[in-house]
């Protein structure tokens, strides 16, 4: 099914106000996109979070478009359909548009990304008057467990890159919270795979925290990264150095770093 784009409201009018809105770009994430809707409305129910997801879908050979769309008429879900594959960035940028919380969050939907971590995020966010939180895998207490020693070193070398536009030591997550006002009222130039570095870079915000979480690699549904957007990511880096050489290059960062939860013995 060809869309142009779309979107597919959520059921009737909840009566509550939309706390956060996490959006979730889905290309071919229909195997687990229900356990995904469960997990994540699963772990902020207990917080009393009132939940909004925001699916962008880009027209999913798979049906994931449509799943999404049976899925909105349970839960408190809006469905963006797009016309095709046009780009992580892209994606992000429509899930901001039909977000209707005040902060607004991105996370994959394979499950790299812990659905549990998104109420202490939140929490952060609010007791810190933060901008933008970033969950890290780079501050102490995160991990890339499995990681093959290239793709570590690939990792780490494209955030070092990104160091001296920010204090953020994982510039390169795709897992993070922002004000939804901030997110709107920024211009993102690149359609690819780096979106919360655009936001850090060409945004107003000043007050940036991490949280620190293990990401878990993918285990089914089709990887959004490719060799265009890798290359992709160079060209953004010059464009994002040369936005910032053209205006102010210091910034007044408030930053710091969440500490890990101990475990429980």
């Amino acid at each position: 099914m060809n869309y142009s784009t779309s979107v597919t409201p959520p059921p009737a009018a909840d009566p509550l106000p939309v706390a956060l809105t996490m959006v979730v770009p889905t290309y071919n994430e229909r195997g687990r996109l229900a356990e995904l809707v469960r997990a994540v409305f699963g772990a902020c129910a207990p917080h009393g979070i009132e939940l909004e997801l925001v699916i962008v879908d880009d027209n999913s050979p798979d049906g994931t478009g449509a799943l999404a769309d049976d899925l909105a008429r349970t839960h408190r879900i809006r469905t963006v359909h797009r016309a095709g594959k046009l780009g992580l960035g892209t994606a992000v940028v429509a899930g901001f548009e039909a977000a209707s919380g005040e902060v607004v969050g991105v996370m994959d939907a394979d499950f790299s990304h812990p659905p549990a971590l998104i109420p202490r995020m939140l929490d952060t966010f609010s007791a810190t008057g933060a901008d933008l939180v970033v969950a890290s895998r780079y501050i102490r207490g995160g991990s890339t467990p499995d990681w093959p020693i290239k793709r570590r070193l690939l990792s780490r070398a494209a955030c070092l890159l990104a160091r001296p536009l920010s204090p953020i030591r994982d510039a390169a997550s795709g897992f993070f919270l922002i004000r939804r006002d901030i997110a709107r009222g920024t211009t993102i130039k690149a359609g690819g795979f780096k979106i919360c570095l655009e936001l850090i870079v060409r945004s107003g915000a000043t007050r940036l925290v991490e949280v620190p979480y293990r990401f878990d690699d993918r285990e089914q549904g089709e990887s959004k990264m490719s060799l265009r957007e890798a290359a992709g990511y160079l060209v953004q880096l010059r464009d994002l150095y040369w936005h910032r050489l053209a205006g102010p290059w210091l910034r007044a960062w408030e930053y710091q770093q969440v500490e890990p939860i101990a475990p429980q013995r």
